[in-house]
């Protein structure tokens, strides 16, 4: 194919480029590459072809590349065809990188500020769970059989199965055979919690405040009885790797109903409605911070926690220290340095 056929056939697309860099530029963002300017069908055609599959177009923009210099054309094609490859290139993947540089920056920066923040909330979250699992946990020391006020005697057997002394493996449950199929029970464990925790919110707050609630009393019970039955070293030795992670989400995932409550019962000067979409914003950052802790827990509780082959004092350790670094995380990531 000569020189000007190549270039007469795939001028449109070429063009569409341009147009499509021209209106990226000015944000970083992809826009439609339709400018103001009118554009005739065939640049429109052009232009549909790009945004409708962005990666198979630019392997067919450096596949133009790649021959014009095989087949020799002129250095004014050539070097087009050079500039657009990298020029498109550079918007395609500087891009990735701007969104992985701002998931960095929520992750180091954004999401514990936004903890401090709001510590308020974050703090009755985090007292309407521990006080009753606190509270229960203590009690069944006084009273064991108050764990049945709350859990099935079934259920109990279950749980003393899955934390006796001569359990293979700890938390396992008898229908899990491997640690995978462990890792999917604790995530949807978890994620149950996480959700009553967040959904209860749109209930003005009253279905958080009870979840919360439930789930601190529920987790006190369990720990209680297990501890008063005496099987303290199986028990907390199981739950103290992951224990910093799992609870911590679900105090989040309450603060993230709290906020939507708070936007319903008081939303101050604003409409509720108004309210409610900027609590949701920041319910929706205590969401995610939530699930990646609820995803550590449960991939921790499958793989470390239900392990037998580790001693005791090393578990104990390690969830110490995962206590440490998430509690520092949360309470100094994110601080704006002083000036010098």
């Amino acid at each position: 194919m000569k020189e000007l056929q190549f270039v007469s056939r795939r001028e449109a697309e070429w063009g569409a480029w341009e147009r499509w860099l021209g209106a990226t530029s000015a944000s970083g963002k992809r826009k439609p590459a339709r400018q103001k300017e009118a554009v005739d069908a065939a640049d429109a055609q052009a232009d549909a072809r790009i945004l409708d599959n962005i990666p198979h177009a630019f392997r067919r923009l450096c596949h133009d590349l790649a021959l014009s210099r095989d087949r020799q054309y002129s250095s004014v094609v050539q070097d087009r065809l050079r500039v657009l490859v990298l020029a498109v290139h550079q918007r395609i993947y500087g891009a990735r990188k701007k969104e992985g540089i701002a998931v960095l920056k929520f992750v180091l920066h954004d999401f514990p500020a936004l903890v401090r923040r709001e510590r308020r909330t974050v703090a009755l979250a985090a007292l309407l769970f521990a006080l009753p699992l606190v509270i229960m946990l203590v009690a069944l020391q006084v009273y064991p059989d108050g764990v049945y006020l709350l859990i099935s005697p079934h259920s109990i057997n279950n749980f003393e199965d899955m934390y006796a002394p001569t359990a293979e493996r700890l938390g396992a449950t008898r229908s899990a055979s491997t640690e995978w199929m462990m890792w999917g029970y604790y995530i949807r464990n978890n994620i149950g919690i996480d959700f009553q925790c967040l959904a209860g919110g749109i209930a003005f707050g009253l279905g958080s405040v009870f979840f919360l609630i439930y789930n601190g009393l529920f987790i006190g019970a369990v720990a209680g009885h297990l501890t008063q039955i005496g099987y303290v070293e199986t028990f907390w030795s199981f739950v103290a790797g992951h224990s910093a992670f799992e609870l911590v989400g679900a105090v989040l995932s309450g603060a993230a109903g709290l906020k939507l409550g708070q936007a319903l019962i008081a939303p101050g000067l604003r409409s509720r409605r108004t309210a409610l979409k900027e609590n949701a914003v920041v319910a929706a950052k205590f969401l995610m911070g939530a699930a990646t802790l609820t995803f550590l827990a449960a991939f921790i509780e499958a793989f470390w926690s239900a392990e037998r082959a580790f001693p005791v004092g090393v578990k104990y350790g390690v969830g110490i220290g995962f206590w440490v670094v998430t509690l520092s995380y949360l309470m100094f990531f994110g601080r704006e340095r002083n000036a010098a």
